[in-house]
């Protein structure tokens, strides 16, 4: 039961919880949108590991971290059809120039 004299701070951490509770849900969302493992090794145990990276930077309206998981659902849907989902190393090997993306994954 909440209790009778509701201060700001308490309805702040309420805000703060649910910020955080619906940034998950849309993660959750997004990785499985696009296939819930990573497109060049397959990596899927832990959804914080997985990246959304843009296949075309040019084309970029926002960045998917923090920041863009508190768009709508249909907004984040339309960004991500612009991404391919890479785990953290293969992202750093991408941006290092280690590893490239398939033309087939670019399409």
């Amino acid at each position: 039961m909440p209790p009778k004299n509701r201060t700001y701070a308490d309805r702040a951490e309420y805000l703060k919880a649910a910020v955080a509770k619906r940034r998950r849900t849309i993660k959750e969302n997004s990785v499985n949108f696009l296939g819930g493992k990573c497109s060049l090794c397959g990596y899927a145990k832990c959804v914080e590991a997985l990246h959304f990276h843009h296949k075309n930077p040019r084309q970029k309206e926002f960045g998917l971290a923090q920041n863009g998981l508190t768009r709508s659902w249909e907004r984040v849907r339309k960004e991500l059809e612009k991404c391919v989902l890479i785990c953290a190393n293969c992202h750093a090997e991408i941006h290092a120039g280690i590893t490239q993306l398939s033309t087939e994954t670019l399409k």
